[in-house]
């Protein structure tokens, strides 16, 4: 994984508003199916850890942890996750991850 050029993608993705932050925004995200990956930060508690996996393998949304303080670093809002919305952004997310 390319952590530069995941960190700046995560960054466009705020800015042109793709991406929710927050534990009720990132449910809603995706329980409507708009969520095409959720990037979880390393450090939340293994509770919350737990509640993203659950939900999101309920609703077939592709989760990733991030190495702890990435998601911080990327985008300037330090927190436990990130919804990114369906469509290009989240499928170059995909990528980067991806490569191996």
């Amino acid at each position: 994984m390319d952590e530069r050029r995941l960190k700046g993608l995560m960054g466009l993705c705020v800015r042109a508003g793709q991406a929710v932050f927050g534990e009720d925004g990132c449910r809603r995200a995706i329980e409507k199916g708009q969520c095409g990956i959720l990037l979880a930060d390393g450090g939340i508690s293994a509770n919350s850890r737990k509640r993203y996996e659950d939900l999101c393998g309920r609703n077939g949304t592709r989760m990733v942890l991030l190495p702890e303080g990435l998601l911080g670093d990327a985008t300037g809002k330090p927190g436990a996750a990130m919804a990114v919305k369906e469509g290009s952004f989240s499928e170059q997310i995909i990528s980067v991850i991806s490569d191996r």
